[in-house]
């Protein structure tokens, strides 16, 4: 014969239900920094994709320039006037040659806003003289992962 507990109930006592609870609150406290720093780092590697496709584009720009694909204005150095010539492209010889297929968006700021530099200006310069567009920089304020500014890549 089997003998049942009258008036017992199946089901969790206070001290399991606070010991569940905190340790639901430590994963989690764990969890969310460890999501941070992932969506971090990602948008740091966005980052550094914009900013290299687009300096691979002033650097493509740079050689037909020099091979005398087509015209420049003088005082340009051979560097693209601004981004959206990038994108509208140049005449070569009667075709339409493109270097950039849009400006990417910057991950930090969420703008297709750069920062730019001229030749002419300085290298850590933050106002961009407008005479060409020598380099590309993030207008992020912030400090990467490894210490060093966004503004600096």
């Amino acid at each position: 014969m089997r003998k049942t507990r009258l008036g017992g109930s199946s089901g969790l006592t206070l001290i399991e239900l606070i010991t569940a609870v905190t340790i639901l609150l430590i994963l989690t406290g764990t969890a969310i920094p460890l999501a941070r720093v992932r969506i971090k780092r990602e948008k740091e590697r966005e980052l550094r994709q914009a900013l290299w496709e687009m300096r691979d584009a002033i650097d493509r720009y740079k050689d037909a320039a020099d091979r005398g694909a087509f015209q420049i204005k003088l005082g340009t150095e051979g560097y693209p006037p601004d981004l959206e010539t990038l994108v509208k492209g140049v005449d070569v010889q009667g075709k339409k040659v493109k270097f950039l297929r849009r400006i990417p968006v910057d991950p930090m700021t969420g703008d297709t806003e750069w920062g730019m530099r001229a030749m002419q200006d300085d290298a850590d310069s933050t106002s961009w003289g407008g005479q060409n567009v020598f380099d590309v920089y993030t207008k992020a304020t912030g400090e990467a992962l490894d210490g060093t500014k966004y503004s600096e890549w």
